[in-house]
């Protein structure tokens, strides 16, 4: 019946990797079910036969889709089935986006549709990884346009030894999370999450990372030369070259003079009556292609910027390739709140906020793999008045999610345990101003909130973006890229760390990769660039984390209690422990390891209520006095008769002090 079914095996870090085609999904362009241990992916790639009008941008989607059955478990709810992705099934889809986008023609504006579907969960062998070699293999034997294949593995690193797509057990103790994607000839995305890794271990480790992808590379040529369709056609956007000349001869120099400025708001004026000029010069010479006339003038933009970088060394504010633009920190911007922050870098502002909560408070995750629960989350908003549009708020979207996990990623090694700071910690970065960079620029503004409010972190971090201008074997690095050479240059590397090593780590590339020499400079820039920040600016505002919370944070006791008084703390149906809370006003959590937190506004009623709890746990000693409140008087003879319960004549309390015996 399956007359094109094939089976494709190898092995992958020391696991099987199995791929199968053509008995699945046979109406979709190109489709695979990727088993890699027991976890198995299925990616379906399809594609639309004619383009979108009025777009300028290649319409790609990719989608990572986490079923609760691949863990065999019912989704909650009264619907009982999934609903929106989850925040790390958004994750992984702009993980899989990055390395691949690039890949794809620039002038095709066919819709392209990628839909990774998770059906089970080895947890040894990550469904990601899985999900990023099943797109390239579908991508690859299908008819669309695509210049790759890619392969990417997950490194980590235990027992000072790099370690290709660890299994559970060596990713608890693994000192880096870092996921390469690669194509046969460079490194095509790297994202990182790292515990203060020095500069050098994580360049070696993204070079293993590269190493082992080239295995698998070949794996999926082979594939793609036995079983692969040829590739479709499509109308090219492309302006044609006349037309693109003509255009550049009329408003270069105009373009010119309007780029020359640190101001966007400035630039963005200057370049409204260029527009306007060109239109009302080109619109009858090219009519029904107005899109076509404004690509040639992004071209033309594009086209004086780099070349301002490549031949003048020149950016297009007058800064030199490692200046950085004027810096500001400030803390303590809002009243009330437990902690604030204000960074500014340039025309790209943020203010992070920092709320603390109990441990109750933590975020409560529904996600396939075992983590449940998180107690330090950042939250990342980008209004458009932030760049001067209008656009309403529609909740946070894929970048804003993306952008938030970043800088929560960074700051996540130098958070103190709950042990510690027995806290749940909440920061929204409130993005003012964008010129560039504001994912950086909220890591920034994190750590000195996070000071501001008391937290004991353990080093400050901050972030900076590198860019790269490449022109056949020429390139060149910048540091600190605002939003036009982001625009217009070929890659974003993002770079967040403390003085001793990274934290985190987030490519973007416009181009098909880097190459090793690419990868070492900007991580050399970036360590040299946040060095500076933390130094010159952030430790000026604010030297160390304050010794007192806020007056308005809650106050945080806690302590272990055995596992086997929990019962007696809490009481029949919740009564001892809702007691304890009403007359104390505090909130008691209580963990199944005997982990107790008490948390109130005023510390004195915390003390008292934790000596409630050590009194009720501790069992009573002979010659010790106890505290407690006289219920009922009864008869000598009949107090003789009655079993021995520590509450039927006297229940422990701390209202009045009687002798017990």
């Amino acid at each position: 019946m399956f007359e094109n079914y094939r089976v494709f095996k190898t092995d992958f870090a020391g696991r099987p990797l199995v791929i199968e085609t053509g008995k699945m999904t046979q109406l979709a362009n190109g489709a695979c079910l990727v088993r890699y241990g027991e976890t198995v992916v299925h990616v379906a790639v399809t594609a639309a036969a004619k383009p979108r009008e009025g777009v300028d941008f290649f319409p790609l989607s990719v989608d990572f889709e986490e079923k609760q059955y691949a863990m065999g478990r019912i989704p909650g709810g009264f619907g009982k089935r999934e609903g929106r992705p989850s925040e790390k099934a958004i994750l992984v889809s702009r993980v899989i986006d990055r390395p691949i986008r690039p890949l794809f023609p620039k002038d095709m504006r066919n819709d392209v549709s990628i839909v990774c579907t998770v059906m089970a969960y080895d947890p040894d062998c990550l469904p990601e990884i899985a999900a990023m070699v099943g797109t390239s293999i579908a991508l690859s034997i299908s008819d669309v346009p695509w210049n790759g294949p890619i392969s990417a593995v997950s490194v980590g690193l235990v027992d000072g030894a790099f370690v290709i797509n660890p299994t559970k057990a060596q990713r608890e103790v693994s000192q880096m999370a870092v996921t390469v994607a690669s194509t046969d000839s460079r490194i095509a995305m790297i994202e990182a999450g790292a515990n203060i890794i020095p500069d050098d271990v994580m360049y070696n480790g993204i070079m293993a990372g590269h190493e082992a992808n080239q295995a698998i590379i070949e794996f999926i040529k082979g594939i793609q030369a036995e079983i692969g369709r040829e590739k479709f056609s499509y109308p090219s956007n492309e302006p044609e070259p006349e037309m693109y000349e003509a255009i550049k001869a009329f408003a270069i120099d105009d373009i010119r003079v309007a780029l020359d400025t640190d101001d966007k708001k400035v630039r963005d004026e200057r370049l409204k009556p260029i527009y306007e000029a060109v239109h009302a010069k080109f619109d009858e010479c090219y009519p029904d292609q107005s899109e076509k006339i404004e690509d040639c003038l992004y071209k033309t933009q594009k086209y004086v910027v780099r070349r301002w970088l490549l031949d003048e060394q020149k950016r297009v504010d007058g800064r030199a390739m490692n200046q950085m633009r004027p810096l500001a920190s400030e803390v303590g911007i809002l009243p009330r709140v437990h902690g604030s922050g204000l960074f500014t870098r340039g025309q790209t502002q943020v203010l992070t906020i920092t709320t603390l909560g109990s441990i109750s408070d933590q975020q409560t995750l529904d996600g396939i793999d075992d983590q449940t629960s998180k107690r330090y989350i950042h939250h990342y908003n980008f209004p458009s008045y932030s760049v001067g549009e209008t656009k309403p708020s529609r909740g946070p979207g894929r970048r804003e999610i993306g952008h938030g996990a970043l800088a929560e990623r960074a700051l996540v090694p130098v958070i103190p345990s709950a042990e510690e700071f027995p806290y749940t910690i909440r920061l929204v970065s409130e993005i003012l101003s964008s010129n560039g960079s504001t994912s950086q620029g909220s890591i920034c503004g994190s750590t000195l909130s996070l000071m501001d409010a008391g937290v004991p972190i353990k080093a400050p971090v901050a972030g900076i973006s590198c860019g790269l201008i490449t022109e056949g074997d020429r390139w060149m690095t910048m540091v600190d890229i605002q939003g036009l050479e982001d625009f217009f240059g070929d890659m974003d590397f993002k770079v967040a760390g403390t003085k001793e090593g990274i934290t985190a780590i987030q490519m973007d590339l416009k181009i098909s990769g880097l190459t090793p020499e690419m990868v070492k400079e900007a991580l050399y820039k970036t360590h040299e660039a946040r060095n500076y920040i933390l130094d010159e600016v952030m430790l000026k505002a604010i030297p160390e984390p304050r010794k007192e919370l806020s007056q308005y944070a809650p106050k945080m006791l806690s302590t272990v209690i055995p596992v086997d008084k929990i019962r007696e703390v809490i009481g029949s149906g919740g009564k001892v422990i809702q007691k304890i809370c009403a007359e104390c006003d505090v909130k008691i959590d209580i963990e199944e390891d005997g982990h107790v937190y008490v948390t109130g506004i005023d510390m004195e009623n915390c003390k008292r209520a934790m000596t409630i709890v050590d009194t009720i746990v501790k069992d009573p000693e002979p010659g010790a006095i106890y505290k407690g409140k006289v219920t009922r008087l009864m008869a000598v003879h009949l107090l003789k008769s009655l079993p021995a319960k520590r509450d039927s004549a006297i229940s422990p309390s701390w209202t009045s002090s009687v002798p017990r015996r």
